[in-house]
């Protein structure tokens, strides 16, 4: 086993079980890990990523659905959804200069750890009964 393959295992583990405890989609991790571990290119990193959370989707999917933790008509919409969009933005990102794909793919996360610090941080509202 190489660093490599170890960086890889430790990347995916992370990914997986920040994915099945938050809901966070493994891209966030993964994308990182490939970029920075492995000096992929955004686009190779994304693809590969996409790739690589199928496996980890469906057993976190399945774990939760399983809890009872899925509501099945929104999970079915969302997901004929994604898989429209996933076509179409994968055809886009090809065409999309390296650099540039990197910098909105950061613009994004920046964006979204800033939603999560607000939402995070915001005091709990008494609800009227």
């Amino acid at each position: 086993m190489t660093w490599r393959d170890l960086i890889a295992v430790v990347g995916g583990f992370a990914a997986g079980f920040l994915s099945g405890v938050l809901g966070i989609g493994g891209g966030l991790l993964f994308v990182p890990t490939l970029t920075v571990g492995f000096n992929a290119s955004q686009s190779v990193a994304q693809g590969t990523s996409l790739i690589a959370i199928v496996p980890t989707a469906i057993v976190g999917g399945y774990t939760h659905l399983r809890e009872g933790n899925v509501i099945l008509e929104a999970a079915l919409w969302m997901g004929g959804g994604g898989v429209v969009g996933g076509i179409i933005g994968a055809l886009v990102a090809v065409e999309i200069p390296g650099p540039l794909l990197a910098r909105v793919w950061g613009a994004f996360l920046v964006l979204s750890a800033y939603r999560l610090a607000v939402q995070a941080l915001r005091r709990p509202t008494a609800k009227k009964t």
